[in-house]
């Protein structure tokens, strides 16, 4: 179904990254691994990891980096949203500990878990309550920190980095800002990637803990052939509702699964690949925290204009994915 949202508009981005650096070859011997395969296949070169920081670190630092970046005070903010799939615990929400950290006490605040989708979930969820005027500035963080789920002896641990990044959303009158959206679904994807302990199924214990149940799970291939199925078509269908094509974007600022998935989503839809704004290089896959860094680091780096059409899209766990099509004003 062809989703539009009106009068929507993004004020300000920040992000946050911890300072440790982790190389492929610092995990060549330890995970079997090497610097020269990982860059080939991943893009990835090193990725930022905490040490003594949570999630909730990350999101509030990467929250008043973007607040400064709007111009607002804390006490502004009407609502928070935080998606993540790393929690700094399952109850309360990381919003919520979010919004004691930034003193943001006037926010209604609560978590969404899509995974690598889940700042796009996020994103598209806060846009309707700005549209239909229920709140007039939202909060949106992605954050995520992998390292505390990661095998470090497996050989899948080189995909991940910590990171987080923020936008915050007001109401624009003019009808320009996000234009049009499509989220998709498939549970029938749960077992390829998947962070199976922790959960009612494999609560924690120590069986759970003995078989590696807290660590995440990968099907590589299935997440590859999925991605660059979903990808590239809902890409299109956005375009297709808003009546637009792929020559009409500016830039695509995805996800960051991998260097080969972006690379034949671009063939797919036509895009000539440098207008795909990509990090993974220094940061590897940063989870619900990757659109937001990577948007706050291309606006800051002068790549965005005032009318350019920016498209966002991601895959992650459950299946989900999907995309989003923006003015930027």
């Amino acid at each position: 179904m062809k989703q539009s949202i009106t009068n929507v508009r993004i004020i300000g981005t920040g992000s946050y990254l911890p300072e440790t650096v982790i190389t492929n070859k610092d995990l060549e011997a330890r995970a079997n691994t090497a610097d020269a395969w990982v860059y080939e296949k991943l893009g990835i070169r090193e990725r930022r990891i905490v040490t003594n920081e949570l999630t909730s670190d990350l999101a509030a630092k990467a929250a008043l980096n973007a607040l400064k970046s709007a111009n607002l005070s804390a006490d502004e903010i009407d609502l928070i949203i935080v998606a993540t799939s790393t929690p700094d615990r399952l109850a309360p929400s990381t919003a919520c500990i979010v919004q004691d950290k930034i003193k943001a006490y006037k926010a209604v605040a609560f978590d969404l878990a899509a995974v690598c989708s889940g700042f796009l979930y996020a994103y598209s969820t806060a846009s309707q309550f700005v549209s239909n005027g229920i709140y007039k500035n939202v909060l949106v963080i992605g954050a995520d920190t992998f390292s505390k789920i990661v095998d470090w002896d497996r050989r899948d641990c080189v995909f991940f980095g910590d990171g987080a990044g923020a936008v915050v959303l007001s109401r624009n009158e003019e009808n320009d800002g996000f234009l049009r959206f499509r989220l998709y679904s498939d549970g029938r994807g749960k077992s390829n990637f998947t962070i199976p302990g922790g959960g009612a199924e494999y609560p924690i214990s120590q069986e759970s803990h003995d078989n590696r149940k807290r660590y995440f799970e990968m099907n590589g291939s299935a997440v590859f052939e999925t991605a660059v199925s979903v990808l590239p078509n809902t890409i299109l269908e956005v375009l297709d509702d808003a009546q637009m094509s792929i020559n009409d974007v500016s830039l695509l600022v995805p996800h960051q699964p991998s260097i080969r998935i972006l690379k034949e989503t671009a063939r797919k839809i036509g895009m000539p690949f440098d207008k795909v704004m990509i990090n993974m290089e220094k940061y590897a896959n940063t989870s619900g925290g990757t659109i937001p860094i990577v948007l706050d680091e291309t606006y800051k780096s002068g790549k965005i204009k005032p009318g350019d059409f920016i498209l966002f899209a991601a895959v992650g766990s459950g299946w989900t994915w999907g995309a989003a099509l923006l003015k930027w004003n």
